[in-house]
């Protein structure tokens, strides 16, 4: 009854949460291909969650609120204070359903997570010596391959925002998997290491990496066909999944946060977004 009481009570909140989930839904369905059928040059899946973020931005503009904070009603403006931040989540979530990405922005974004890369793959060169003496040659032989993995990336990336050509983007592809195979590893083996400190640095360090790696290969991800990223996943043998037990939702989230300039709760529903992004891919 309590659940009942506050849909009664609160409309415009259960309003908004019921929008935000018809939009994050839609997201889903699209990622997986499923469109409901056509509807002029769109789909209905497209459609619907146009529909659900442009009613938000209504209620996040509804003028009742105003006339309320008028007569002291102070529980209305902060109602319309958090209206106004859903419809700011709901606009700064890259849904895969939006259009207006082009291959150069994607492959700009790409170029320019490679600084974090490079400063994450340093990270992980000096996180040996903070650990347990038996412990340094597990996580340095777990992440020998790192320091050329990412120099290569970022040549390709560099080389595919020059020229965006399928030749380019297939070794762009192959690079990107590559690299997230050995990440998925590192993590197993990281996880293996008794010392509880140990094992924290290991895995934080290596995580910073892998955050990284996630956010390129979805922007790959974006701009490869269903073909290319079907083969992408077939040649992903160490899936996501089998190492998102060892995964921080929140540090992920604070180095999206820090590299887009954005509030940690709004990177914590990207992160979620992309990493699910590319697991119903098959990675």
């Amino acid at each position: 009854m309590s659940s009942i009481s506050n849909i009664w009570n609160h409309p415009k909140t259960s309003a908004a949460g019921l929008l935000i989930a018809v939009a994050s839904v839609a997201g889903v369905l699209s990622q997986q291909g499923v469109s409901l059928g056509k509807v002029g040059t769109g789909t209905v899946v497209s459609l619907a969650s146009a529909l659900a973020t442009a009613l938000l931005g209504l209620l996040a503009k509804d003028p009742g609120a105003a006339a309320n904070q008028s007569a002291g009603a102070n529980g209305a403006a902060s109602q319309q204070a958090k209206l106004g931040a859903w419809m700011l989540i709901a606009l700064l979530i890259p849904l895969p359903w939006m259009q207006g990405c082009t291959t150069t922005s994607v492959a700009e974004n790409i170029v320019n997570w490679t600084p974090a890369l490079q400063s994450a793959v340093a990270t992980v060169d000096s996180t040996a010596a903070l650990l347990a003496p038996a412990d340094a040659p597990i996580f340095t032989a777990a992440t020998i391959g790192f320091d050329a993995a990412s120099n290569v990336l970022v040549a390709q990336a560099k080389a595919y925002l020059a020229n965006p050509s399928a030749s380019v983007l297939a070794q762009l592809q192959n690079q990107i998997v590559t690299f997230q195979q050995q990440v998925n590893t590192a993590l197993l083996q990281a996880a293996k290491i008794v010392d509880q400190k140990s094992q924290q640095h290991a895995l934080a360090a290596i995580q910073g990496v892998g955050t990284i790696v996630t956010a390129i290969l979805a922007l790959v991800q974006s701009i490869s066909t269903k073909a290319q990223v079907a083969r992408m996943a077939s040649d992903s043998s160490l899936k996501l999944a089998a190492v998102e037990p060892y995964l921080n939702e929140s540090q992920s989230a604070e180095v999206v946060a820090a590299h887009y300039g954005e509030p940690v709760s709004v990177a914590r529903m990207q992160v979620t977004q992309a990493t699910q992004a590319v697991m119903n891919a098959g990675f």
